[in-house]
């Protein structure tokens, strides 16, 4: 009997009825979008790897998926280093293109490219496929849609402000009830600071975002396997485990970062957008 067709692991086919749910989505999505005055670009599902590659973290850069050069690609390295060199050399070799796996990365690229026909701000929304390589399970896929709004050549905070009121509106079309968290990146750069572990801000980032997951012991011990000591995780604790109205979550972290001059600025940030 001859075998059935399939596809990848990790990708799916949308039939009539996803493709009617799928457009209405998308559709209330495009309008508020619009409603807030941002315009729609469309980026290649493939960038140069030079623009992919570093922009994600090393394991970010495991998680791209690389296209083979067209023609006899093996060409490109002799065979006396296949042994020599690890697969990830040889891939740079043989590959100078691969599937984006975001929108941020090719949207600022796009900027870059198209400075000068831009006017400022350049406020834009993205609703295409991004794709990983990464290990297909429930609720993960390989091939999946986006759907990016960005506000460049503005510092203003109201722009975070009208995002936060776009995420709103979408759900609140959707007759759906959410819970909206907002971060500052200068918050988690004082946080890092005061606890004397600035350049573990990435392990202290990755470690707190797994908190609903793995719970506040196994984020500690996950602290310090990253290297911090106890007395660096002890002083993290009010910050692991904030509680309250927002206002006593903000007063919260005024104490601890009182003497972090950047992770004030990063709570006045949030105290404005709130």
């Amino acid at each position: 009997m001859a075998q059935k067709p399939s596809i990848p692991k990790g990708t799916r086919d949308f039939g009539f009825v996803e493709m009617a749910k799928r457009n209405y989505i998308f559709s209330t999505i495009r309008d508020v979008y619009a409603l807030y005055g941002f315009r729609q670009i469309e980026t290649p599902a493939m960038e140069n790897l030079s623009t992919l590659m570093g922009k994600y973290g090393e394991e970010g850069d495991k998680l791209l998926f690389k296209i083979l050069n067209s023609g006899d690609f093996k060409n490109a390295v002799p065979t006396a280093d296949y042994d020599e060199r690890t697969a990830a050399q040889l891939a740079s070799r043989f590959c100078e293109k691969g599937l984006r796996y975001d929108l941020t990365v090719p949207f600022a690229r796009y900027v870059v490219q198209h400075r000068e026909e831009l006017q400022m701000p350049f406020k834009r929304y993205q609703i295409q496929p991004v794709w990983r390589a990464d290990r297909p399970q429930k609720g993960r896929y390989r091939e999946f849609y986006q759907c990016d709004a960005d506000v460049v050549g503005s510092d203003s905070l109201l722009n975070e402000v009208e995002l936060m009121q776009i995420v709103d509106e979408v759900f609140s079309r959707f007759g759906i009830r959410v819970c909206i968290k907002i971060n500052n990146r200068k918050i988690l750069t004082g946080i890092a600071e005061i606890i004397g572990a600035a350049n573990k801000i990435v392990d202290i980032t990755v470690a707190i975002d797994k908190l609903d997951k793995l719970g506040l012991d196994n984020v500690n011990k996950e602290l310090l396997e990253g290297g911090l000591s106890e007395a660096q995780v002890e002083k993290l604790q009010p910050i692991i485990n904030l509680q309250g109205t927002n206002a006593e979550k903000l007063a919260t972290m005024r104490a601890v970062l009182a003497e972090s001059e950047v992770g004030l600025k990063g709570v006045d940030e949030i105290d404005f957008v709130v």
